[in-house]
């Protein structure tokens, strides 16, 4: 009777081992349906570079009991995952060389590319060659017949020597052009060859009257344009002309009839009417050329005339001067464009600090170069640019 329990004691164990081992089974059962499920899955998925969806993994199974008595404390079986519908794939372009490695296909290699030839340096552009000098003008002039001479010119400011002894002399009917770097002593000398400025030294004579001496007769043959205009802007352009007309003792029906024809050579019909202080500077510059010429002098003397002068306006200008010197009158005039003086001036002068470095005809002075080369040989030559390194960096 005793024995009883100790039976059913050792059939309990048995039962448990035989629980125990039968969870073991459902756990290892539910591991390998999972893993079926999820090769499947994979073979069923598209690749991954194509970016179709994936199967979700599975879940292990619960362990389920093998025996009724076991039943009860077990969790619910779980149900193999479901398979989500494959989306369709989409075409993979592989490269050739990825796609005979992967399948092991033998594909054509592609053709290799031609090795690249290093470029050559580039050739340094060249300098496009030199325009030959343009031919000079040539005019048959008499030079014992002399407009304009300019003897020991001499003129100090202070301590400073603007002209040191320049001597010049213009034949009647030339086209004479001065021509020097900024602070030469151009203008200085201009001036005190029309007796705006009284020179220190030497002597000048328009046409054998001498501008000091006898200023009034001098003066009366001589048409100015200075280089710092100082003009009654408070005039209309026409008004100006008839004040300029009247003062040369003009009648009022020779100014109007001078005026008029100035207006139009000029191209200042649209502005002959209005207050010259309303004029742009190379208006400004043309209505005081006109008002130079109203007298109808034997001598121009201009100082910068195509200076803020646009380029079809200084083209008309120098075909009113050149008929002008056709007709016996003479032009003195300075500028910097050594291209226009060449073009058309027959004879030139080159002032450098104060002293004439050369002068006679454009072919003698240029000497078979160009006006421009001789200027910048006489001049000093072009200056260097070095030390300016700090121009080339920008600042913020």
């Amino acid at each position: 009777m005793k024995r009883a329990p100790a039976a059913k004691t050792a059939a309990a164990r048995t039962t448990a081992a035989k629980t125990a081992a039968a969870r073991t089974a459902a756990a290892k059962t539910a591991a390998a349906k999972a893993t079926a499920a999820e090769s499947t899955a994979a073979e069923a998925a598209p690749d991954e570079t194509t970016g179709s969806a994936t199967v979700q993994d599975a879940q292990p199974a619960p362990e389920a009991p093998a025996t009724p008595e076991a039943a009860a404390p077990a969790t619910p079986t779980v149900k193999p995952p479901a398979k989500k519908p494959a989306s369709p794939r989409k075409p993979v372009q592989r490269k050739p060389a990825a796609a005979s490695a992967t399948t092991g296909a033998s594909t054509p290699a592609a053709p290799k590319a031609a090795p690249r030839t290093p470029s050559k340096p580039r050739t340094p552009a060249r300098r496009p060659a030199q325009r030959p000098a343009p031919a000079s003008v040539v005019r048959d002039l008499d030079p014992n017949r002399i407009s304009l001479s300019i003897s020991g010119l001499t003129k100090k400011f202070g301590s400073t020597t603007a002209v040191a002894g320049i001597d010049i002399d213009v034949p009647q009917g030339s086209f004479y052009g001065i021509v020097g770097p900024n602070g030469a002593g151009k203008t200085t000398t201009l001036s005190m060859a029309t007796g705006l400025l009284r020179p220190g030294g030497g002597s000048i004579t328009v046409f054998g009257h001498d501008v000091w001496r006898d200023p009034a007769a001098a003066k009366r043959l001589i048409g100015v344009l200075p280089d710092r205009l100082r003009l009654f802007d408070r005039l209309t352009g026409r008004q100006l002309l008839h004040y300029s007309g009247t003062l040369r003792g003009l009648d009022s029906a020779t100014v109007r009839q001078r005026a008029d024809d100035l207006t139009v050579a000029f191209g200042l019909e649209d502005a002959i009417n209005r207050l010259v202080s309303d004029y742009s500077v190379g208006m400004t510059k043309k209505i005081a050329l006109a008002s130079s010429m109203i007298h109808s002098p034997r001598i121009l003397v201009l100082d910068e005339p195509f200076e803020s002068v646009d380029p079809v306006s200084a083209a008309n200008v120098v075909e009113i001067l050149e008929r002008y010197v056709a007709g016996g009158g003479t032009v003195v005039l300075s500028s910097h464009s050594m291209d226009m003086i060449q073009r058309v001036c027959d004879r030139v002068a080159i002032i450098v600090e104060g002293r004439v470095l050369s002068k006679g005809t454009v072919d003698e002075v240029r000497e078979g170069g160009t006006l421009e080369e001789r200027f910048i040989e006489l001049a000093g030559g072009r200056k260097s640019a070095e030390g300016m390194e700090w121009l080339l960096s920008s600042s913020d």
